[in-house]
């Protein structure tokens, strides 16, 4: 829920356990610094998985502070709540009232924290600082970590973006193999979407010069085709066709039998219509069950008997312009570099094919696919600055860092966290961290045209997509 309408509550939007925690802290602490790391691999992950993910993209949090944190997010009304809530919550009155009403007091509800973050859209290597947190007002030493729980949901959103990310690398990859370079922007836009809530948050909270960030095309679901009746599947498909006879148009067509209906009905009955349409409107046909390499490769190989496809450049074949298939039943970032490997293993484009990933790539996923961590790492007690950190025996992986961080890039390119303060040194260069949000307002925004330039894949010198 947004803060702006009110009917957010900064102050229920915490953990149990933070809410004791201002009591827990040493006397006369007055400053509270904690970063957000997705932290490097451990050792038995690089062994299990398929996709390493070495590099994570930074993306989420301006949405985050907008929607959240920023302007009077304190209110009597709220203070009200949250002490009605924590009353019940704890049968105890733990709730740090005088510390939210001087809030709504001194600062007029607005909160007294610091961010810094890296520019959105930014690839960083895993095990370094993504952005840091810290109070402004000394009385306000408790406020740091009790947005946590708010800034730490960045988790997901770096999930996905980073998961794509390594998706049209794949994708990337093969065109570049089975394609040339010409053809990688028929599939490596990633700008198809049909989820239209990502839409309106990118437009909301990031904005952009396109006018619609994400577009879509006509696509059928198997209530459109059954309710026509299985004897009628043929109907339901010619029905479909016409009614989007000039735009590209997705007709899932495995409700019955995919084989069936890629050899009988598509390269029989409806042949006439589909050579009619133009390489700009082009019938994609999309198989819905099965594994996904088998099913991929059996109705490319059907498709091309009924369309005799063409020979690219690069050796492999091609259906005709007015023809392609769209995958989205099972793909994920492991299936998808077996359909794309299959693919050019029995010599076809990656050009023949565009892929959708719902579930698997919004749902299948946790917060530990990247490690992410939200740790304190400095403190200001008695008027000292103290370095602080954890470093369990049991699990040196999960090792934090030490005192104000910093993060840079070397000559040579590389990412560097630096601890402990030793970043202010002029010869370590510019500090990649810049202050995004300060006292209740947000002071850095970027577009979502920024977000996808930083994001971009580029080519190494050794001819690598990176």
């Amino acid at each position: 829920m947004d803060s702006r309408n009110g009917d957010f509550n900064i102050l229920l939007a915490t953990d149990s356990y933070k809410v004791t925690h201002y009591l827990q802290y040493p006397p006369n602490t007055s400053k509270v610094y904690s970063y957000f790391e997705c932290r490097e691999k451990r050792r038995e992950d690089i062994k299990s998985r398929k996709v390493q993910y070495d590099e994570t993209v930074f993306y989420g949090l301006q949405y985050i502070l907008k929607k959240y944190l920023a302007g009077k997010v304190v209110t009597k009304e709220k203070i009200q709540e949250a002490k009605e809530v924590y009353r019940e919550h704890f049968q105890h009155d733990v709730f740090n009232e005088s510390g939210w009403n001087y809030i709504l007091e001194k600062h007029d509800g607005h909160l007294p924290i610091e961010v810094k973050a890296v520019p959105e859209g930014s690839v960083i290597p895993r095990g370094n600082v993504l952005f840091t947190v810290e109070n402004t007002d000394p009385e306000c030493y408790w406020l740091t970590n009790w947005v946590e729980t708010s800034l730490v949901q960045t988790w997901y959103p770096i999930s996905v973006a980073t998961n794509s990310r390594e998706q049209k690398k794949i994708l990337a990859k093969y065109l570049l193999e089975t394609a040339g370079i010409g053809a990688s922007s028929h599939l490596v836009n990633f700008k198809g979407t049909d989820t239209v809530a990502g839409i309106t948050v990118i437009k909301k909270y990031y904005g952009t010069k396109d006018p619609v960030p994400g577009f879509s095309v006509p696509a059928a679901e198997h209530s459109t085709i059954t309710a026509w009746g299985k004897d009628c599947e043929k109907d339901a498909f010619e029905h479909i066709m016409k009614k989007f006879s000039t735009v590209p148009v997705s007709i899932v067509s495995d409700s019955y039998d995919i084989y069936n209906a890629c050899e009988k009905i598509w390269g029989e009955d409806l042949r006439h219509l589909i050579e009619l349409r133009s390489p700009e409107a082009p019938l994609i046909i999309r198989p819905d069950s099965g594994n996904p390499l088998d099913t991929v490769l059996q109705v490319l190989e059907i498709l091309g008997k009924k369309f005799p496809p063409t020979e690219n450049s690069k050796g492999y074949k091609v259906l005709p312009p007015f023809l392609r298939i769209i995958q989205g039943d099972g793909v994920d970032i492991n299936t998808l570099q077996e359909i794309v490997q299959g693919m050019k293993t029995h010599k076809w484009s990656i050009e023949n094919i565009t892929f959708g990933s719902g579930g698997a790539l919004l749902q299948k996923m946790t917060r530990d696919l990247l490690n992410c961590s939200f740790k304190c790492s400095y403190v200001v007690t008695n008027g000292l600055g103290v370095n602080v950190f954890k470093d369990p025996v049991m699990d040196p992986n999960k090792r934090s860092k030490k005192g104000r961080l910093s993060l840079h890039c070397t000559t040579s390119g590389d990412y560097v966290t630096l601890e402990e303060g030793k970043g202010e040194l002029e010869e370590n260069g510019p500090d990649l961290l810049h202050t995004v949000f300060k006292n209740g307002k947000v002071i850095k925004s970027y577009t979502f045209d920024e977000v996808r330039e930083n994001a971009q894949l580029k080519m190494s010198k050794c001819g690598e997509l990176q």
